[in-house]
């Protein structure tokens, strides 16, 4: 990954250089607000690896090179004229905002591809319980699930009573220990105990889902918690049609 990321930085700054090295020849016939037209694009490619710093710096790159081989006087960091300068100071506030725009488009894209999955991971779950699958699997199959979408170290699953003291992930996504809230996406699960999940149907608590997030610091976003709790209500509905549930380690 870090390999990939210096490849793209050094990109941003050469590639710049070698577009205005080749307009060069043309600069007498070549007007400049054409030339910065070229150096936008090559700053949008740059951008949509989605690198903040990358675009950034092929923007500041291509401004700089623009200024060295394309304005007067040439092969100097001077401007004369007053158009070349604004030229100079709009490729970089636009190679900014583009670069910002390339992050927001990825970022909405990867929202929509966890999305799907989410569903994905519903819809299987609730296709298994409908057709009265065993409840073994659908509690295994669920447990996978609970693990990639909070990104946590596992879970399990048993029937006992709630645990005095312990954090709890509610129906509504909130994870509260007591009367304390804890602010998940900013500091994280609580990485001192297991955290219940309860599994109900119809008012009837099932059995729980005890959550462990003890090697690292995992942050599911309120989506991805209310995820896991539809998840553990599809148990609810699968215990619900069968005979007493059994713990699962």
């Amino acid at each position: 990954m870090e390999s990939y990321r210096n490849q793209v930085l050094t990109a941003a700054v050469l590639v710049p250089l070698a577009v205005c090295a080749g307009l060069v020849p043309l600069r007498h016939s070549f007007d400049n607000a054409n030339a910065a037209l070229v150096l936008v694009l090559v700053i949008v490619a740059v951008a949509s690896f989605g690198i903040r710093p990358a675009g950034v710096v092929a923007a500041v790159s291509s401004a700089v090179w623009f200024d060295f081989f394309l304005t007067v006087p040439y092969n100097r960091l001077t401007i004369a004229n007053r158009g070349d300068i604004e030229t100079t100071i709009l490729l970089v506030v636009i190679g900014a905002a583009v670069t910002e725009i390339a992050l927001w488009g990825r970022r909405q894209q990867a929202r929509a591809s966890r999305q799907t999955g989410y569903l994905a991971g519903v819809m299987t779950t609730s296709h298994a319980v409908a057709r009265g699958g065993s409840t073994d699997d659908v509690i295994d199959q669920v447990r996978a699930e609970l693990t990639a979408v909070l990104g946590i170290d596992g879970c399990r699953f048993v029937v006992n009573g709630k645990r005095p003291d312990e954090p709890e992930l509610n129906p509504d996504g909130s994870v509260t220990r007591g009367e304390h809230e804890y602010k998940v996406e900013r500091d994280g699960l609580p990485t001192d105990s297991e955290i219940e999940l309860v599994v109900q149907h119809a008012g009837i608590v099932r059995g729980r889902f005890l959550l462990t997030a003890a090697t690292r610091i995992a942050r599911p976003d309120l989506e991805q918690r209310l995820v896991a709790v539809a998840l553990a209500d599809q148990v609810g509905a699968a215990l619900a049609s069968q005979e007493t549930p059994q713990n699962h380690p």
